[in-house]
């Protein structure tokens, strides 16, 4: 069984930074792209920014130069380093991969539990 298990996530002043992790377990074939969502309370889920395994990455306008995200193919680990966060950022943020397990032959979705995140003074 594979599960996505995320942490990092707590109440940050604006400016502030916040780093969150997701790391993927269980029998993994392969992961391709992993990604972060997030969602604001009555908005809905939106792709923050996601990377493929070989490291091209893609974000939303709103979270350019501010978010980076990151990947240890090792570790089947990614991480979401937010710099310069804004009240607007608060939102539960989910982890997200596509995953193949072992010995399966097509890959999956797969997410995490969510983390929330609040920026607030």
């Amino acid at each position: 069984q594979v599960q996505l298990v995320e942490s990092g996530g707590g109440l940050v002043q604006p400016g502030g930074s916040l780093r969150l992790s997701c790391a993927a377990s269980g029998s993994i074939g392969s992961i391709n792209v992993m990604g972060w969502y997030r969602q604001a309370p009555g908005k809905p889920r939106e792709l923050v920014t996601e990377i493929t395994s070989g490291g091209s990455t893609n974000s939303a306008d709103s979270v350019k130069g501010r978010f980076t995200i990151s990947r240890d193919n090792a570790k089947n680990t990614v991480y979401l380093q937010m710099n310069s966060l804004k009240p607007e950022d608060t939102a539960v943020y989910y982890c997200n991969a596509d995953i193949r397990p072992w010995g399966r032959r097509n890959q999956y979705t797969y997410w995490g539990q969510g983390t929330q995140v609040t920026v607030s003074s």
